[in-house]
């Protein structure tokens, strides 16, 4: 009878002591526990486990007894096990004829004659029992006399010891009409210390039953995932070690669009879901599809280009990544979007980064992932184009963050104590996109949290604003009250140390002192400091701090969104909503962006006009700026514009703002597109800025404001006085 050893505990986990007293257990004669097998129903196509050729398929595999029966196998034929740092490794288990005692081999072992150092020579080709007997006296002899009788003992041990070949195992046999399920609640009854098995443990058992070579791949490719190279084409990254059942989870999403295993371990064994009959000919369809989906999973180039995309959202390394299944999510729908349905690279990244962003703030897999999955592969399986896969992306993303989730689920979500808390990780992430400097320093964030560096201390820490010590001293001691979210802070590891125990009236004047004013400001605004924080009351400290990292987070996503923000189930905006009121001191109309449409040519005097209204925004309340409407609030699109494309408009306006305003006010401006009447208007909406904003005219700077429902300019000494009221 051929038994297939499944991978459902794969990579063997066994320590080489429990190895040893499983043998000294067995020599003993003590039971060693009851095997489970199942019947596969394979008849042909597969591969058992230690054979190099195919043939016929097994018919039981392994359910419980894995172990077991891997750490047998192994010694027995002397192959090595491959362990979960993916090294092989042989197991020499040691054997002493006289004592009858078994030991894991070591240099002192093998140095000692009195051991058989390696018991799986007994097994070995070309090896005799009684050849290994007289060796083994002959050795011993070399250093002591032995009597006849402990020559008796000798040769009576090493039989024993050859006779384990036959020791009688207690199996129980699992019927084919079985489901995974009933197997897997069995297994856990009869078994209360192993792993729970998984759908996906039982998918792979299939592999190895039918496509052991993709088995091997996806193996393969999770152990090189592991190690850096130098130069040579890899997997490794700083974001994931990925396990063969996640790779697996994407390959399966790619191909079948599904998330729930139990269907897709049916559909894989060759069930036909209409008349519950199992075919060969559907397997083989079935394996295909999956075959195909997995040549992509495992492709280097989309491998690294998806992980450019975290980077790009603000996450720097795997410690800032509290989901790993939602990863594997997002890798699973760019893979979908690049290879099945087209989407141009640039766009398909775009929309990536909010989908990514959105769902690793929002924790979207958590808890009930597999039903969260399932519900937007769904969503999914209507797509029939690029557009639409994007559009899809794109409502989701806005049905999530709407404004009572910036407003109140946001800010609720940071009133925890948790070191891995979804919402943190975003905050650390939007400080990246912001490009923003460490606290109470002039290095950037994202120069110090380069995961590819290691000292004995890191150069950034997370640091307490209101110290440990001073809060035991005003009474909060509460470990959940001390380390609450909005009580951290990045500061470099020195400016950590020296900080101490001080209250933060204490020691802030100090730091304070590094700083210019406008440099002040900026920093207030990345790190969320309220005005005076240092002298608030701890709990309105945080509270205050809550909503303004729930801001900054927001910010950097709009850093991100390039796309519509509806406002209705349509997707549209009303018109009626924005052209009621007119334009206001927070809000214009441009009929284009480049483009006169009394000349029909491009015209830098347009460009200007929309540059002054940023600024004038920035530099008081904020506003929006809506172009391609007319003064009388009627749309006319972005068409006369004459882009190839939006996202050519988008990166023009990005281009002119930089260069005629500066490059660090691009955080307090989110452009996007939007509907109105069938027409295509370009919204830039501006948030209040945190220093003033200058516009370069030639090798004049000059300075704009709101006044009413226009922008004006103030002259030199106006702008002084404002800029002294507004930023200083």
């Amino acid at each position: 009878m051929k038994l297939l050893f499944p991978i459902i505990q794969r990579p063997f986990v066994w320590k080489n002591t429990k190895v040893r007293d499983l043998f000294d257990s067995m020599y003993l004669g003590y039971p060693i526990g009851c095997l489970l097998f199942w019947e596969s129903g394979a008849t042909e196509g597969g591969r058992s486990i230690g054979d190099e050729k195919k043939q016929k398929a097994p018919r039981l595999l392994i359910v419980d007894g894995q172990q077991r029966l891997t750490a047998l196998y192994a010694v027995i034929r002397g192959i090595a096990v491959v362990r979960e740092n993916y090294k092989s490794e042989k197991i020499e288990i040691a054997f002493n004829p006289l004592t009858e005692k078994f030991e894991v081999a070591d240099a002192a072992i093998r140095n000692d004659k009195s051991y058989i150092p390696n018991i799986s020579q007994l097994w070995a080709e070309g090896l005799g029992l009684f050849d290994i007997a007289r060796s083994y006296i002959k050795n011993l002899e070399s250093v002591r006399e032995l009597t006849p009788d402990e020559i008796k003992k000798i040769e009576n041990s090493i039989s024993k010891l050859y006779g384990l070949m036959s020791y009688p195992f207690t199996a129980l046999e699992i019927a084919i009409n079985v489901n995974e399920e009933q197997v897997s609640e069995v297994f856990v009854r009869i078994n209360s210390a192993g792993k729970k098995l998984e759908q996906a443990d039982f998918i792979l058992t299939l592999m190895s039953v039918f496509w052991d070579e993709g088995r091997a791949d996806l193996e393969r490719f999770c152990r090189e995932a592991m190690i850096p190279t130098s130069g040579n084409p890899s997997p490794y990254n700083h974001f994931i070690r990925p396990l063969p059942s996640q790779l697996l989870r994407v390959s399966i999403g790619v191909a079948f669009k599904r998330a729930r295993l139990q269907n897709v371990y049916s559909i894989l064994r060759g069930k036909d879901l209409e008349t519950e009959e199992f075919s060969p000919a559907k397997r083989e369809e079935q394996f295909a599809i999956l075959k195909g989906a997995q040549e992509r999973v495992l492709n280097l180039q989309y491998w690294h280009d998806f992980f450019k995309i975290t980077k790009q959202a603000g996450y720097r390394s795997g410690d800032w990544i509290s989901s790993e299944a939602n990863l594997m999510f997002a890798y699973t729908l760019y893979l979908i979007g690049r290879t099945e349905y087209g989407v141009d690279e640039f766009r398909l990244r775009e929309a990536q980064l909010k989908w990514f962003f959105m769902s690793s703030l929002t924790a979207r897999f958590s808890g009930s992932s597999e039903s969260k999955m399932e519900f937007d592969f769904a969503r999914f399986r209507e797509v029939t184009s690029g557009d639409e896969f994007i559009k899809v992306l794109e409502r989701i993303c806005d049905d999530v963050l709407t404004n009572d989730f910036w407003e109140i689920g946001l800010p609720n979500q940071l009133a925890t104590s948790s070191a891995r808390n979804p919402a943190l990780f975003a905050y650390n992430a939007a400080l990246n996109l912001l490009d923003a400097k460490v606290l109470f320093s002039k290095h950037k964030i994202s120069e110090l949290a380069d995961p590819s560096v290691h000292s004995n201390r890191a150069d950034i820490e997370r640091h307490h604003l209101f110290p440990k010590e001073y809060l035991r001293s005003i009474g909060i001691t509460e470990v959940r009250d001390t380390n609450q979210t909005a009580n951290f802070a990045f500061v470099e590891w020195g400016d950590n140390g020296a900080i101490g125990k001080d209250a933060p009236s204490v020691y802030l004047p100090t730091y304070l002192k590094r700083f210019s004013g406008q440099d002040l400001q900026k920093m207030y605004h990345w790190h969320a400091l309220p005005d005076n924080w240092e002298n608030l009351d701890y709990q309105d400290f945080l509270i205050k701090r809550r909503d303004l990292i729930s801001n900054v987070i927001k910010e950097a996503y709009f850093l991100l969104k390039t796309s519509p923000t509806p406002s209705s189930g349509n997707g549209e905006v009303s018109v009626d909503s924005i052209i009621a009121g007119g334009e206001t001191s927070n809000l214009e109309f441009k009929s284009s962006l480049r483009v006169n449409l009394h000349t029909g040519h491009k015209d830098a005097r347009m460009e200007m006009s929309v540059i002054k209204t940023i600024a004038g925004f920035l530099n008081g309340k904020g506003g929006t700026l809506l172009v391609g409407v007319n003064d009388d609030g009627e749309p006319l699109g972005i068409e006369t514009d004459d882009f190839e494309n939006e996202d050519k408009m988008l990166l023009h306006l990005t281009n002119l703002t930089r260069d005629k305003i500066s490059p660090q006010h691009m955080m307090y401006i989110h452009p996007h597109f939007i509907e109105m009447d069938g027409k295509r208007i370009l919204s830039v909406e501006c948030n209040s800025a945190r220093s003033p904003a200058y516009v370069k005219d030639g090798s004049t700077e000059r300075f704009f404001i709101r006044t009413g429902a226009s922008t004006s300019e103030l002259s030199l000494s106006q702008a002084q006085e404002f800029i002294r009221q507004r930023f200083l």
